[in-house]
């Protein structure tokens, strides 16, 4: 009888065995699951000699202005335009932006601000796209972080009028890297909220 119950608690035991064996496989290939998560929202190319270099919004720690700003020192374009939703304290977010960068060593000229009053980035597109069709650009370096290329891209080319040439180059956020994005409380919250995002752009949301 004990060797019977022996065999029954054996038994009994593999599902969880197979269980452990299989978190155990996932967590040792956790980087090759996870990353791809991450650096599909990158879907940025290579700069290349522009009209303008359009810097979208939400920036918080500078690496999209800044990105903006080698761009213009190393010569793909000839000025940087700011987009400056009032918000902060009813001021454009690119009043601040300027001075981050002059702070930096980047030279205020090549920085201009456009206010606007979009609440999300496709109301953003539109009237930024609006603005570049005022100036006369037909090529235009898109900059935002790696994070949010997918969407900024799908949201631009939805809007962009036809003779308009739209390229998307990406700033790396300066708190974690998108490979590892996992790793990182900032990571996280950023990866998952963007593709939150991602899914609820079709919805108007």
């Amino acid at each position: 009888m004990s060797a019977g119950r022996g065999g029954r608690r054996g038994f009994a035991l593999l599902p969880l065995l197979l269980v452990a064996v299989v978190l155990a496989i996932l967590w040792w290939q956790r980087h090759r699951l996870l990353s791809p998560i991450g650096t599909f929202l990158d879907n940025g190319e290579a700069p290349r000699k522009a009209d303008v270099a359009l810097v979208l919004a939400g920036g918080w720690q500078g690496e999209r202005v800044l990105k903006a700003g080698e761009l213009a020192r190393e010569g793909y374009v000839p000025y940087v335009l700011l987009s400056g939703p009032s918000s902060y304290y009813e001021q454009p977010e690119c009043n601040y932006e300027i001075p981050f960068a002059v702070q930096r060593g980047l030279k205020a000229e090549w920085f201009q601000c456009a206010p606007n009053r979009a609440t999300s980035t496709e109301e953003e597109a539109r009237a930024m796209i609006a603005e570049l069709e005022r100036r006369g650009v037909k090529k235009c370096l898109v900059v935002s972080v790696r994070t949010h290329m997918r969407r900024a891209r799908m949201l631009f080319n939805e809007v962009k009028p036809a003779g308009m040439e739209l390229h998307f180059v990406a700033a790396a956020d300066r708190s974690y890297r998108l490979e590892d994005w996992y790793r990182t409380r900032q990571g996280k919250k950023a990866v998952l909220l963007e593709w939150l995002k991602l899914a609820t752009t079709p919805l108007g949301l």
